[in-house]
């Protein structure tokens, strides 16, 4: 069993407004079987902190175009996008490029 892990997410680029404005969320991601990874943490994020407009975050099983995500200051490309497997007290940021006119 994996041990539950601390992480901290942090919104920005307006992508904050889904998330009750709030930038940063300091969560903890409960034991489960496996290793936490990046797709299952969008799972996670979807059902306990986004508040409106899913579509604006996530499309399919992975963030919507136009959401630069990074991780521990790397681009989560480097990191192997939805396979990165989360560590105790990593960062992940989700940062909107897109905006409304």
């Amino acid at each position: 069993m994996a041990a539950p892990i601390a992480i901290q997410l942090e919104f920005g680029g307006g992508a904050e407004l889904l998330f009750d404005g709030l930038k940063k969320h300091h969560v903890t991601l409960p034991t489960q079987t496996e290793p936490w990874d990046v797709k299952q943490l969008l799972v996670w994020i979807q059902r306990n902190l986004l508040k409106e407009r899913p579509e604006l975050f996530v499309q399919g099983d992975s963030v919507r175009p136009g959401i630069l995500v990074l991780i521990n200051d790397a681009d989560w490309e480097l990191m192997g996008e939805l396979d990165y497997q989360l560590q105790d007290h990593d960062n992940v940021v989700f940062i909107s490029t897109l905006h409304g006119g």
